[in-house]
């Protein structure tokens, strides 16, 4: 079965779609997808409903939405209309949370070279290293100076976590009780 990362049917513009999702909004075999989209045109913000809408109308997969926007997000105590802007004193519930993106962030902010250097193990001004890259990081050379097999994929530590956090949205205790209602 497919499974469709959403934030929820309330909308949100961030989601991972399925390929047959998408191919049936494309294709619409029942017109669903075409009569939501011209009523979804003249909305301001489209995105933040139209896929939750048909996903949460459509029987064929209405029961596969993970309610996940895989952002990490503070807000304010009360919410306010923008999340705080994150910064070093964020940096671990940002890590703990394993959500793979975090936002709001203040530009040239500490807290993004933080992300680089720890996370991403990423230099100023070089590539984020991938698997395809078989240079030697020693003294701060990038490793991506040298490339590889471009199809080499090697999960790292970020890749654990975000397991951790799909196989958590995706328990019985959280899955079944968020879907489309």
């Amino acid at each position: 079965m497919e499974f469709l990362l959403s934030a929820s049917a309330l909308g949100s513009a961030w989601m991972a779609l399925s390929r047959p999702f998408i191919d049936y909004t494309i294709w619409g075999w029942d017109n669903l997808p075409r009569t939501v989209l011209m009523y979804y045109a003249n909305f301001i913000s489209s995105p933040e409903g139209y896929f939750h809408t048909v996903i949460c109308n459509s029987p064929q997969f209405l029961n596969t939405t993970v309610n996940s926007d895989l952002h990490f997000i503070s807000w304010d105590n009360p919410p306010k209309q923008h999340p705080h802007h994150l910064n070093l004193a964020d940096m671990q519930r940002m890590i703990d949370s394993n959500a793979p993106f975090a936002r709001k962030f203040p530009q040239e902010d500490p807290v993004l070279d933080k992300i680089d250097s720890e996370l991403l193990s990423r230099g100023p001004g070089m590539f984020t290293p991938g698997g395809w890259c078989i240079g030697s990081s020693e003294n701060g050379t990038d490793p991506c100076s040298a490339i590889g097999n471009t199809t080499v994929l090697r999960p790292g530590p970020g890749a654990k976590r975000l397991e951790t956090l799909i196989s958590f949205l995706r328990s019985n205790e959280n899955f079944q009780p968020r879907q489309c209602k």
